[in-house]
């Protein structure tokens, strides 16, 4: 690994060298990250826990309430790769520092706003600075982990933003509605500045060798590499696939499966829980076996979404499907992140943001599609089937990436070394 910038370089070769084992403790730093974006993922979704109280609030409808969680979505979508090149040149540690700032300054706007206009910028605001954090955390995360661990570092990572859907969103909309619905974004504007501080005590000046300028031409080098644009394509079609149906699970789980509405909250902790899981498995194995790990998921995910279409009416096979979604669905993602920042080489920063872009474009897409189909002949299962065929579209783009790996496996070495690469599973 080299160092342009203080960021991650990704290495030529595997991620995994011959007798290299991942470290049996990551660092304090990758934790302080996943603190970072648990935060972050709390914000994008508790506005669904109190769209009625806002609304009542600020005097406008539930549907143009729903706003506040599309504009973040399109902040996100364009804040990460926009951010992570204006940002280039500062050391990471600022920027993560900035970001963290502004996103407590935008919870503070939409804490003290009476005007939904204003509380719409403030979330677009809020939405730019997550993409800007998100994007530098895991290249961040990954340097420091080190080459043998940077999937896991990054499951840690991403896990942050999942334990949010299991704790954060609950609680903090039920504090929302025990004290207002202001309240949970003073909450996150206090948290965020502390993070802040620790942030500043626990990344270094230089993640690892020499702080160099970055270069947006060398960044946009990432845009050359057919590997970058197949793992962006996965990323996009994974999240797209199993968002479309849990975006519009609880009709399903309420019209189809016969569960009580008061209980789909506990069904979507379930789905919550696997999430988390996934993400920390998948992580752990996708520094050994990365492709081996995606495609895994993206079939085992297709599968799952086809078993909820089919078997919706069934109660209890339904609750599991669902949790074995979480697992299945999103494990492979921090593995496609640290993908994207290996394949970019020396342009890390801008793949690590173009991966959050392409979660959340492939998330605004398959939900929109998913909620056309709910007035369909196919009604409450229409979503289901719109994430059975869109995360069945993630094997292409998984496969390819996994033949150009075995190809190039068996290129590289002489064929009396190709049985000792074999098991190396190399996975550049």
């Amino acid at each position: 690994m080299s160092s342009q910038g203080g960021v991650l370089q990704a290495p030529a070769k595997a991620p995994v060298e011959a007798g290299e084992r991942s470290p049996a403790r990551l660092p304090l730093v990758v934790y302080v990250l996943a603190l970072g974006t648990f935060l972050m993922g709390t914000t994008e979704f508790v506005v669904a826990g109190l769209l009625p109280e806002i609304a009542g609030d600020l005097q406008v409808s539930v549907a143009q309430t729903g706003l506040m969680i599309t504009v973040f979505a399109v902040g996100m979508i364009v804040g990460a790769p926009l951010m992570a090149m204006l940002t280039l040149r500062l050391p990471k540690r600022l920027t993560l520092m900035l970001a963290l700032g502004v996103f407590a300054a935008g919870h503070v706007l939409v804490a003290l706003s009476s005007d939904f206009t204003l509380v719409l910028a403030a979330r677009f605001l809020t939405a730019i600075a997550t993409g800007a954090f998100w994007a530098v955390a895991n290249v961040v995360a990954a340097r420091a982990a080190g080459p043998a661990a940077s999937s896991r570092a990054l499951g840690l990572v991403g896990a942050g933003a999942m334990l949010a859907n299991v704790v954060g969103v609950p609680v903090g909309a039920f504090a929302g509605q025990a004290m207002g619905w202001r309240g949970p974004f003073w909450a996150l504007a206090a948290l965020s500045a502390a993070a802040v501080v620790l942030v500043a005590r626990t990344v270094p000046h230089e993640v690892g060798g020499h702080q160099e300028a970055g270069s947006i031409r060398s960044e946009l080098t990432a845009l050359r590499s057919g590997r970058v644009w197949l793992v962006l394509a996965a990323c996009a079609t994974t999240t797209g696939g199993v968002l479309a149906a849990y975006s519009y699970i609880s009709p399903l789980l309420t019209d189809r499966s016969g569960i009580a509405s008061g209980t789909v909250p506990l069904v979507l902790v379930g789905f919550g829980l696997g999430a988390l899981a996934g993400s920390l498995v998948g992580g752990r194995l996708g520094d050994r076996r990365p492709h081996t790990v995606t495609v895994v998921a993206a079939a085992g995910a297709t599968l799952l979404l086809l078993a909820v279409s089919l078997l919706a009416g069934y109660t209890v096979p339904t609750i599991i499907l669902v949790a074995l979604l979480g697992f299945f669905g999103l494990g492979a993602n921090p593995v496609l992140m640290a993908l994207a920042v290996r394949f970019a080489r020396q342009a890390p920063v801008l793949a690590s943001a173009l991966t959050v872009s392409a979660f959340n474009l492939g998330t605004a897409i398959g939900s929109w599609i998913a909620g056309l189909t709910l007035d369909s002949s196919l009604g409450a299962t229409g979503p289901a089937v719109v994430g059975t065929v869109i995360a069945a579209l993630t094997l292409i783009p998984t496969a390819a990436l996994a033949f150009t790996q075995r190809r190039r496996s068996t290129t590289t070495f002489p064929p009396n070394m190709q049985a000792d690469a074999a098991t190396q599973h190399t996975a550049a």
